[in-house]
């Protein structure tokens, strides 16, 4: 139980990916709550994938199938989380090589 005695919310979780010479636009590959999302979670850690927590975007991405690419109001958004994490992922690599 949270404080206050609210229940405490699911975890949730949801693997986006992109090939930009075959998909029009990012699938989602995966997305579960509870044990399901730790799961993605750990494997996307195995793998080096940066996470991005946003609990409204996961929302969101929840609703779309897996397998489908996400819908087109969710592009700008989707957009600038990958500008996000890839800028984060280049300093890091940057700051790696000094």
């Amino acid at each position: 139980m949270a404080k206050g005695g609210k229940s405490e919310e699911r975890k949730k979780a949801v693997a986006l990916g992109y090939e930009a010479d075959k998909d029009g636009a990012p699938k989602v590959l995966a997305r579960g709550s509870g044990l399901v999302a730790d799961r993605i979670m750990e494997l996307a850690k195995e793998k080096g994938v940066t996470l991005y927590e946003d609990a409204a975007l996961v929302e969101a991405l929840s609703a779309v199938d897996i397998g489908k690419e996400i819908p087109e109001e969710l592009y700008k958004v989707v957009a600038e989380v990958l500008a996000f994490i890839y800028a984060l992922d280049n300093h890091a690599a940057r700051s790696a090589r000094r």
